[in-house]
C-alpha cells in the first residue's frame, strides 16, 4: 500500500500534469481570423512519427526519438478563398527559451519541414513551419497553374501568416510573447528570410538568410539560359563525368589563393580561370572538352546578358564543380534535360509565367522571357528590396551567408544586393544591422570541399564550439539581445558522424568584403592561421 504522504504527493502532482495537457488541448477551441486549429495534442518524449506524407522524403529524415514532451499544433490558414496553408507549431512544454523561430523551405516548398522543428524544439524554441499553401515535391510548380493566389501564399503571404497565428497561439499556451523572435533558412527559405524583412520588418527581430533566391524571377530566366546553352546543340552538353577535370584545372589556376594550397577556391571574384585549357588536343576524353563544350563553360561561368549585353544575373564562379552537390545534379543532371536547374525554370516559366504546360524552352529569349517572368510574378516573388530601414529603425539585425561553391544560386547575386543596400541605406546604416559571410569552397546551403560547418543548420559541433564564434545562429542572437555584431565566424569541415566525428579543417569566415587569409606561419588547415584582409592585400 502507498504511504499516506506519497498519495497526497500522487494526487498533487496529477492535477499539475492534467492541467499542462489541457494547456495544449485547450488550443483547438481558440478562434483566430481565418484559422483552423485542426489538432492541439501534446506529444510525449521521443513519441512523435513524421506523417505519412513526408516519411518516404529525404529531406525530412530525422530522429525524432530525443525530442522532449511538446504541444503539437496544427493549424489550417485560409487569407483567401483559395489558400490552404498547412502550419504545425511545436511548443516545448518545459524549458522554454523565450524565444519562437521560423522555420522556412526549399525550392517549391509543398512539405513542411520537421527536421526544422524538431531541431528548433530540442533546443528550447517555440517553432513553427508551413507547406506555403501546397503539397508536393520541392521541384514541382504544377499546383500553380490556375491558382494565383496560392502563387501569392507561397511568394510571401504564407510565412507571414504561420508567424502571426503561431505567435497568438503561443501567447495562449504560454500566456506570454516571445522576449525575441527569429528567422532562419537556405535557398528559398534565404528569399523567404529576405521577404520578411522588406515587407513585414516587425514579424522577426534576427534574420538569417542562406544562398538567397532572392532574385527569383532573373535566377530562374538565367537557368532557362543555362539550360538553352547546353542543350539546344547537343554537342555543347558537358557530360557530369568532366567534371573532376574541370574542377581540378580551377584549382591547378587559382586553389592557393589564400596563401595555402586549400583544395578549394578562395575568393573566385579573383580568380582568372581560362576553361580553353581543357580543349581536347586529340580524341575526346572525360580529361577534355570540346570546342563546344569550352564555350558553353565559357558562357555558365560569364552569366546571362540580354540582347543589348547588360547582365540579367550573375555567373557561376569557378570552384568546387565536383561533388555531390556540384555541378552534377544541379546544373549538368545526370543526362541532357535532367538538372534540378533544367526542371526548376523550366517549371516556373510554363506553371507560373505562362500557365501553359505544354512551354518549350527552346522558344525562350532572354529579354521576353524576363520582362513577362517580372510582369507576372516580380511583385510576388522577388525579394530584391534594398530599402531594409524599417527593419533597420525596430532593431532588426540580418545575416546573410552564401557558399562560393554554389551550384543552385550564382554567389554573386547575394553579393550584389548586399551592395544594393549598402548604396541605397549608406554603408555606416548597412553596417549597424545586416552582415554578409561569404563561404568559401562551400556548395548549396553544405557540403563541398570547404568548411561547411558554422551552425546553419543547427549546433556546428559535439565537441563544446556551440558558441556565438562558431554558430552563425548564435551570433545573430548575441547580435540581437546583447548589442555584439559579428565580424567573423568560425567554420570547419568535419569528417565521420556522430560522437566520433572530428575537424579536418577550420577556417575564419570575414564579414564581406573582407576574406580570409594566411598569416604565414602555422596550420594551414587551422583557423587560427588566418586573418581576415581586403582581397587585393
Amino acid at each position: 500500500m502507498l504511504k499516506l504522504s506519497s498519495l497526497v504527493a500522487l494526487l498533487l502532482l496529477c492535477p499539475a500534469a492534467s492541467s499542462q495537457n489541457d494547456g495544449c488541448t485547450r488550443l483547438a477551441k481558440l478562434a483566430l481570423p481565418h484559422t483552423t486549429i485542426a489538432l492541439a495534442e501534446t506529444e510525449s518524449a521521443g513519441g512523435f512519427h513524421l506523417p505519412q506524407s513526408n516519411e518516404t522524403d529525404p529531406q525530412q529524415e530525422n530522429p525524432f526519438h530525443d525530442l522532449p514532451v511538446f504541444c503539437r499544433v496544427v493549424m489550417k490558414l485560409t487569407p483567401s478563398a483559395d489558400s490552404n496553408i498547412q502550419v504545425e507549431l511545436w511548443l516545448p512544454e518545459q524549458g522554454w527559451n523565450r524565444k519562437f523561430r521560423g522555420v522556412g523551405n526549399g525550392g517549391f516548398a509543398g512539405q513542411i519541414d520537421y527536421r526544422g522543428l524538431a531541431m528548433a524544439v530540442s533546443q528550447g524554441y517555440a517553432a513553427a513551419a508551413t507547406d506555403t499553401g501546397h503539397t508536393g515535391s520541392f521541384i514541382d510548380a504544377q499546383w500553380a497553374l490556375g491558382h494565383p493566389q496560392k502563387v501569392i501564399d507561397f511568394g510571401y503571404r504564407a510565412i507571414h501568416e504561420m508567424t502571426v497565428a503561431a505567435k497568438a497561439v503561443l501567447h495562449h499556451y504560454y500566456a506570454a510573447a516571445p522576449a525575441y523572435s527569429y528567422f532562419e533558412s537556405c535557398s528559398n527559405g534565404g528569399r523567404q528570410a529576405l521577404m520578411e524583412a522588406q515587407r513585414f520588418p516587425a514579424d522577426y527581430d534576427g534574420i538569417l538568410a542562406g544562398a538567397p533566391a532572392n532574385n527569383w524571377t532573373s535566377l530562374l530566366t538565367s537557368a532557362v539560359h543555362d539550360t538553352q546553352i547546353l542543350n539546344l546543340d547537343p554537342s555543347s552538353y558537358i557530360a557530369p563525368a568532366k567534371l573532376p577535370a574541370i574542377d581540378s584545372a580551377v584549382l591547378a589556376a587559382c586553389g592557393a589563393q589564400s596563401g595555402t594550397q586549400d583544395g578549394f577556391v578562395n575568393d573566385p571574384p579573383s580568380c582568372h580561370f581560362d576553361p580553353s585549357v581543357l580543349l581536347c588536343k586529340g580524341e575526346e576524353t572525360e580529361k577534355c572538352l570540346t570546342q563546344p563544350q569550352v564555350a558553353a563553360l565559357e558562357a555558365i561561368y560569364a552569366g546571362t546578358r540580354d540582347a543589348a549585353g547588360t547582365l540579367v544575373f550573375p555567373g557561376y564562379s569557378p570552384g568546387g564543380e565536383a561533388g555531390v552537390n556540384g555541378w552534377g545534379p544541379w546544373i549538368l543532371g545526370p543526362a541532357p534535360r535532367e538538372s534540378l536547374m533544367y526542371q526548376f525554370g523550366t517549371r516556373y516559366f510554363a506553371d507560373m509565367v505562362y500557365a501553359d504546360p505544354q512551354w518549350n524552352y527552346r522558344n525562350f529569349t532572354v529579354d521576353q522571357g524576363v520582362a513577362d517572368a517580372v510582369r507576372k510574378t516580380g511583385g510576388v516573388l522577388d525579394a530584391t528590396n534594398p530599402d531594409l530601414r524599417p527593419f533597420a529603425r525596430r532593431g532588426g539585425k540580418l545575416i546573410v551567408y552564401h557558399g562560393w561553391s554554389d551550384a543552385a544560386i550564382p554567389p554573386m547575386s547575394s553579393v550584389d544586393y548586399y551592395e544594393s543596400v549598402r548604396s541605397t541605406m549608406g554603408a555606416a546604416a548597412e553596417d549597424s544591422f545586416m552582415r554578409l559571410f561569404m563561404v568559401p569552397g562551400m556548395q548549396h546551403c553544405g557540403l563541398g570541399p570547404g568548411p561547411d560547418s558554422f551552425g546553419q543548420d543547427g549546433p556546428s559541433s559535439a565537441s563544446g564550439t556551440d558558441d556565438a564564434q562558431h554558430d552563425v545562429g548564435l551570433a545573430l542572437e548575441a547580435w540581437v539581445e546583447k548589442g555584439t555584431a559579428p565580424a567573423t565566424i568560425i567554420a570547419a569541415k568535419y569528417e565521420g558522424s556522430g560522437p566520433a566525428r572530428s575537424i579536418v579543417l577550420s577556417r575564419p569566415l570575414c564579414a564581406w568584403p573582407l576574406i580570409a587569409k594566411y598569416r604565414g606561419t602555422g596550420d594551414p588547415r587551422d583557423a587560427a592561421s588566418f586573418a581576415c584582409a581586403d582581397a587585393g592585400k
